[in-house]
């Protein structure tokens, strides 16, 4: 069976591709989002595993920006791949355990029974999800060609109708009855088989015999014979439980070579891999010779039979299906979302109406705000931006914002805003403050600068580069010197970037710094609006604000030298 994948076209080989950093990671805040994604710890670590893979083929990237918008689009097809996971990861632990069990004879044999019967209805099911739908994607109409093709082979009819009549005589078996042989001491030493059953005990009848025994004049029953009783049965000992050695726990000693059985074997119990099981299996499978044979020799016609190809999705499925689900609450409380469209021209970006994903986390955890959308765009003008502005004006959200937007939008997820149209980046750095405790050896300044260093080493003209404040621990004249190599650094690379900060200066002297790099880059200065001496979070293309924002802000509440020095006259003369 060929491998199949939803978040490659068929027939393309994963390609090679960067992971994010931690420090991008931590910076993106993409634990948090995997946390509104899905409250399983395990679903956390498969969606994040997906994520952090920057993948920058735009086909690929196109491939899975259209299987989401089918996922999105049709909530039927969600429900179909919610109830279908539940068969596939059954489907891949029979697989696993099938492989990893050291259980011989009819255990090996129900667990494949049972891989094969989960295979059909994975198949069935899949079948069923996607026909009568008007599947627009790549992916989902070769996963339905490829299911479709196995359902109309003839081999699948008769492989139905094989595992049904198998399952039937399986299932005849309901019951076993054992032996328990004590010591002097009263403890279990020997366990065997006395008969199998195709009549499960009922709770009547054990309380009955119980009833009998506890109401006879013995105690003790004279004998081992009793009306029905089948010969005894002691399970096959091994050279490992002839090893065993005289005076071993009690605790642990229920079976010959054997420990008990405890918590941690329930787990496994389902498909005959524990202790108990696999002591008396080699007995079990001579008692049931006939339906040993039979298992056999009808198994034995799919060898070549696996449900590896269907199991190895369950990830993808899982990508898709939480992200749809956390989508679909997020226009439900009308923050705008859309499809990027995936462009083939380097470093472009075009971004209408975009704002911050962790906004509309907020909207759908019942948060009240409003959300304030901008414009940005990168160019050969615009390669770097400077961006200045007030404390809590929002340089951080809109820098994380574009971050984000790049990460959704190769993961083929929508992205927020109105319009958004972009070439992938090939690899996404982010350099923001570090914990005081990262800082210890190098100290703040010596930090800032290495980690930079090893972005700078690293990064390429098609890469995105996020920088949060960076090297504003040290003093503004150092600080400033060290800036202006950056940006120059990062002008020269053609990098896409945004640096913001509250050096107005450096953004004051973004001319020099174009004039003495030259080539066709140029850096930009992007300020964080104010409107009546208020934040209005919005970015503009425009020179450094300066002292404007404090200025605005001592008119608004009256401390200006002219204000102050008013107050002083009318107390001097009330009048």
């Amino acid at each position: 069976m060929n491998q199949i994948s939803l978040l490659y076209p068929a027939g393309m080989e994963p390609p090679l591709v960067q992971q994010l950093t931690d420090e991008a990671v931590n910076d993106l805040s993409i634990d948090y989002i995997c946390a509104c994604l899905s409250h399983q710890a395990t679903e956390q670590n498969l969606i994040k595993k997906i994520m952090i893979q920057l993948c920058d083929d735009p086909a690929v990237i196109r491939y899975r920006c259209d299987i989401f918008e089918d996922v999105l689009r049709f909530p039927v097809l969600r429900q179909h791949i919610a109830a279908l996971l539940e068969q596939l990861d059954f489907l891949k632990m029979v697989e696993r355990l099938s492989k990893d069990s050291d259980a011989p004879g009819i255990w090996q044999l129900i667990n494949r029974l049972n891989e094969l019967d989960h295979y059909i209805k994975c198949i069935e099911g899949i079948r069923d999800c996607l026909n009568g739908l008007d599947i627009q994607s790549q992916g989902f109409n070769d996963l339905k060609n490829f299911v479709d093709r196995i359902y109309q082979d003839s081999g699948f009819d008769y492989l139905k109708k094989d595992i049904a009549h198998l399952q039937e005589n399986v299932c005849k078996i309901k019951s076993l009855t054992l032996g328990v042989n004590l010591d002097n001491q009263l403890r279990p030493i020997e366990t065997g088989i006395v008969s199998i059953n195709n009549e499960a005990y009922k709770k009547m009848g054990i309380l009955r015999n119980l009833l009998d025994f506890t109401g006879s004049r013995e105690e003790i029953h004279d004998g081992v014979a009793f009306t029905g009783m089948a010969p005894y049965h002691p399970p096959k000992v091994t050279a490992d439980d002839k090893a065993l050695k005289a005076g071993e726990a009690a605790a642990d000693v229920m079976l010959p070579g054997r420990r008990a059985l405890r918590q941690e074997d329930y787990g496994a119990q389902q498909i005959g891999a524990n202790p108990l099981m696999n002591n008396l299996n080699l007995t079990i499978t001579d008692m049931l010779q006939g339906v040993v044979r039979n298992l056999k020799t009808a198994l034995s016609k799919y060898v070549n039979i696996s449900g590896f190809a269907l199991s190895a999705i369950i990830s993808e499925f899982t990508f898709y299906l939480r992200w749809a689900e956390l989508m679909d609450k997020i226009i439900e409380k009308g923050a705008p979302v859309c499809k990027p469209e995936i462009l083939d021209t380097p470093r472009a970006f075009e971004g209408h109406g975009i704002y911050n994903f962790k906004l509309a986390l907020q909207l759908v955890d019942g948060a009240k705000l409003d959300i304030v959308q901008n414009e940005l765009h990168f160019s050969d003008e615009h390669r770097v931006y400077i961006l200045t502005g007030p404390n809590r004006g929002g340089k951080t959200t809109i820098t994380q914002a574009v971050g984000l937007i790049y990460l959704l939008a190769q993961n083929g997820i929508y992205v927020p805003g109105e319009k958004v149209a972009l070439c992938p980046a090939d690899s996404l750095y982010t350099h923001f403050p570090a914990d005081e405790n990262q800082t210890v050896n190098l100290g703040r300044l010596g930090e800032e600068s290495k980690r930079f260093s090893e972005i700078f080493s690293a990064a390429t003209s098609r890469s995105l580069i996020l920088l949060n404040e960076s090297f504003a621990t040290t003093s503004f004249t150092e600080g400033l010197y060290i800036a202006k190599d950056i940006t120059k650094s990062l002008v020269y690379l053609g990098a896409n970037a945004i640096f913001n900060t509250h050096m107005h200066e450096l953004a004051a002297d973004l001319d020099e710094i174009n004039r003495s790099v030259g080539g066709v880059n140029r850096a930009a200065s992007l300020v964080t609006g104010i409107d009546g001496g208020r934040r209005s979070y919005k970015i503009t293309l425009a020179p450094p604000q300066g002292l404007s924002y404090a200025k605005d802000i001592a008119e608004k509440y009256g401390v200006t030298f002219r204000h102050l020095r008013d107050i002083i006259e009318k107390r001097k003369d009330p009048s």
